[in-house]
């Protein structure tokens, strides 16, 4: 896949060149990440382990195992969120997106005009059938991407994640046909 060019920002899959920009953007943007997005975190404290990192998911986008996306300024390039299409199953046609956007990115519109592009990419390239996305009731912002996207309320996954240490918390699957 090649970049996709917004009027604002761009959508590129994961470079090898990204390790320095992850590792800036993820440690600009903990508190805002540690809860949902623990393992990409952790995974990305330094610049070291956002280069191991970047290319373990360079080998898993090639493989079609998991595609991770970055969203980027176009100007500097500098990284302002992430998508991913994770937990696919090839044999139901179906997967799942998680996202999240830099604080100073928020409220802007970008999450859900990226949602909206990596849905149907999603759909026409991998031939997906349904899309989900996972969502806490008090991720707000999470809960109007997937809203705005057309996904449609699913149902209460009961004790579905477990922030770090935090306790279970039921979590709203929103789901999204693929309508071809």
């Amino acid at each position: 896949m090649n970049s996709i060019q917004l009027p604002d920002f761009e959508i590129n899959p994961i470079s090898e060149r990204d390790g320095w920009r992850l590792c800036d953007f993820i440690s600009a943007n903990e508190e805002h990440l540690k809860r949902f997005f623990p393992v990409t975190l952790a995974s990305n404290l330094t610049p070291t382990l956002s280069e191991f990192f970047v290319a373990q998911k360079v080998l898993e986008f090639a493989s079609g195992k998991e595609f991770l996306f970055t969203l980027k300024e176009p100007e500097y390039r500098k990284i302002i969120g992430l998508i991913y299409v994770k937990e696919i199953d090839k044999v139901k046609n179906e997967a799942e997106l998680a996202y999240c956007i830099g604080y100073a990115h928020k409220n802007k519109g970008y999450t859900s005009l990226a949602v909206k592009t990596i849905s149907e990419w999603a759909f026409t390239q991998l031939k997906l059938e349904q899309l989900r996305i996972i969502v806490h009731k008090s991720n707000i912002g999470s809960l109007k991407v997937a809203q705005n996207c057309g996904y449609l309320w699913n149902r209460t996954l009961i004790k579905a994640y477990t922030p770090p240490n935090e306790d279970q918390l039921d979590m709203e699957l929103y789901v999204l046909e693929n309508e071809r």
